[in-house]
């Protein structure tokens, strides 16, 4: 299948006790799966201004930034009816245990506890964080194409 080449950024939020902030999505091609905030990158923007965009956006927080990349990689799947070869931007970012303002109803988030990200039992993106999380790199690590 030819897909079209996107660029994303996301951004995984360890709150102040470890826990991480995660939407759960249902995708046509790939089904359920937890993922960090985060989203395509626009013409001209850069991957960090892409996060800080995709946080207002998806959660209504503007006073978090991104800290530092913690990975890139990646992966297929199916964007607003378009096949899509995704080339993501992961950062790390802290912030405090709270609750998004959301402006569509119905979207499913929860802070979850580092430690359960191995356990989930959905595909989790990027698929290793559990353990980027755990042994974090001092330098970014590229993933590569992952399924």
């Amino acid at each position: 299948m030819r897909r079209t080449p996107r660029h994303a950024a996301r951004v995984v939020i360890l709150s102040p006790a470890g826990s991480v902030f995660l939407f759960r999505e249902d995708n046509v091609e790939v089904g359920i799966h937890w993922l960090p905030p985060g989203g395509g990158i626009d013409p001209g923007e850069s991957p960090e201004d892409c996060v800080r965009r995709e946080l207002r956006e998806e959660t209504g927080w503007t006073d978090l930034e991104p800290e530092r990349l913690l990975c890139t990689w990646e992966h297929d799947f199916t964007h607003q009816g378009v096949p899509v070869r995704q080339h993501e931007h992961v950062y790390l970012a802290r912030g405090p245990h709270r609750e998004p303002v959301l402006e569509e109803p119905g979207i499913h988030w929860q802070w979850l506890p580092a430690e359960r990200l191995a356990t989930l039992g959905e595909p989790l993106w990027p698929p290793r964080l559990p353990d980027l999380l755990t042994n974090a790199p001092a330098e970014p690590v590229h993933l590569g194409l992952l399924a």
